[in-house]
């Protein structure tokens, strides 16, 4: 129940109307406990068993929890203080003080120093190396709070932590009743895998900069790392190209069931991507070929084959479109795209695809692939691309995202790393039950528990963990329309992803 109570107030605070629109509500699966079932849990007096509660509803579950007697209580003159020599451990000093100052109505003043009594310190002095460069040591005391990790990023993720042992109110946007009380214990946590993202599709249906925001600060919550956001496809193109203006002008114009679509302006993805990387998360662009296409085919008539160029398309059917891989434009349109994308782009990855054309032959496709391949590497990048493209010769830097068949297990015997985005599992757009209001089916109905419990290092045969760079959940928007529809389909799946 307080699992629903914090997310509850999460999505209040970041914009959710408190009563969304007719949708059923859904169940959450037990998470893990702080104390197995068959182990004792220590003696502890009536007023710390919420404290211990609370430690156990922590998502994801840290590796190490221990807890301890009391609780650290943040008063009026509370204060944080950060390392002297860290512009960046300062601004996330700040950060945890604008999270936590507007429910509580406290100051919560940011220092630079060692910390006196009483105080939240957050510190790189230290710390544990083996804890890596995500991971974290919080220590929590009746006088002091420490948190302490070898990189700026475990600061963060601890911080996210101090967020879920409070009370779900803290999540609030303006001054709540209470005792803002953390459990005394010592948790310490680093990530599984490197790479823990969720993908939305902008593609089908369009949704804005602070939509998008409010995704980073969501996920990151959850301490997931990376957002893919799928920017084109036959419904729409999505970002301003400043060689090939009218990929968004007019590719961009519409959507799935003829709605008015939109694109990000390259200052408005910028924002975004400068957003992200101040949530440490990354944001991995996905311009999709050479299939899903049909937005840019509308805009230029020189990528079509014939030259003619196709009426913009609004409605669902997939494979039927593809850049006509034997123009030498073809090329020239990518590597312009690639270029300006990459330009935009700090993250090292760029997504290209490479699903569900069936328009081409294998010998065509896995040409435009191993040529695509080239162009990302020469504008500094990494490519990724749906399990298809092992269909071609990669490179070992590429990474593969599985999605249905084995054919990434194939592109693990030739070197790349996986991504596991099982459609069975983890693609969040399937419908939770037959009657739910918005969803697909294709892939089976995926009820909570069901995409809670499964191991990315087991889901392929061949495929252990050392293949595996990480998960990512995808959001396919066919069916998404609104906020309320991201957020019905998202949650509460997306959290029991994240563990």
């Amino acid at each position: 129940m307080r699992s629903l109570l914090v997310l509850a107030a999460l999505l209040v605070a970041c914009g959710m109307p408190e009563s969304p629109p007719s949708l059923p509500p859904i169940e959450p699966p037990p998470l893990p406990q702080v104390f197995p079932s068959a182990a004792p849990a220590p003696t502890v007096e009536p007023g710390e068993r919420s404290s211990l509660r609370r430690l156990s509803e922590l998502i994801p579950m840290p590796r190490d929890v221990t807890p301890a007697s009391g609780v650290f209580t943040l008063q009026p003159e509370t204060e944080i203080y950060v390392d002297p020599t860290s512009d960046e451990l300062l601004q996330l000093g700040r950060y945890l003080a604008e999270r936590l100052a507007p429910a509580t109505g406290f100051p919560l003043a940011v220092r630079e120093g060692e910390g006196p009594p009483g105080s939240l310190l957050l510190t790189t002095a230290g710390a544990d190396p083996a804890l890596g460069e995500e991971g974290y040591e919080l220590t929590i005391t009746p006088w002091q709070v420490t948190l302490r990790a070898p990189r700026p990023a475990g600061i963060f993720y601890g911080i996210q932590t101090i967020r879920q042992l409070l009370p779900p109110a803290i999540e609030r946007a303006t001054a709540q009743p209470g005792a803002w009380e953390l459990p005394a214990a010592t948790i310490r946590d680093a990530p599984r895998f490197a790479w823990r993202g969720m993908m939305i599709d902008v593609a089908r249906h369009f949704f804005g900069v602070e939509e998008i925001k409010r995704y980073v600060d969501l996920i990151a919550y959850y301490k997931l790392n990376r957002l893919h956001l799928h920017l084109s496809d036959d419904q729409g193109w999505r970002l301003m190209i400043e060689s090939w203006p009218n990929l968004a002008l007019h590719g961009g114009s519409t959507e799935v069931g003829g709605g008015p679509g939109g694109f990000y302006t390259q200052a408005e993805y910028a924002e975004i991507v400068a957003y992200a990387q101040s949530r440490y998360v990354t944001v991995v662009p996905e311009i999709d070929m050479p299939g899903h296409t049909n937005a840019a085919l509308a805009s230029y008539p020189e990528l079509n084959c014939d030259g003619q160029a196709p009426p913009l398309y609004t409605g669902w059917t997939i494979g039927t479109s593809a850049l006509c891989v034997e123009l030498e434009v073809t090329y020239t349109f990518v590597d312009d795209v690639i270029r300006e994308l990459a330009a935009l782009t700090p993250g090292p990855y760029i997504h290209i695809g490479g699903d569900e054309v069936e328009a081409l032959s294998d010998e065509q496709y896995s040409g435009f692939i191993e040529r695509v391949q080239g162009i990302v590497r020469s504008h500094g990048k990494t490519m990724i691309g749906w399990e298809e493209i092992a269909k071609a010769e990669l490179d070992p830097s590429t990474v593969v995202q599985h999605w249905q068949t084995d054919l990434a297990v194939r592109a693990a015997e030739q070197g790349a790393k996986l991504i596991m985005s099982p459609s069975s599992r983890a693609y969040l757009d399937m419908k939770y039950t037959p009657d739910a209001p918005v969803g697909l089916t294709w892939a089976g109905l995926i009820e909570v528990q069901h995409a809670y419990e499964w191991d990315p290092a087991t889901q392929l045969d061949g495929v252990g963990e050392a293949q595996v760079l990480g998960v990512e959940a995808p959001l396919w928007a066919e069916t998404a329309e609104t906020r309320e529809h991201l957020d019905y389909l998202a949650f509460p799946r997306l959290p029991g992803f994240a563990e």
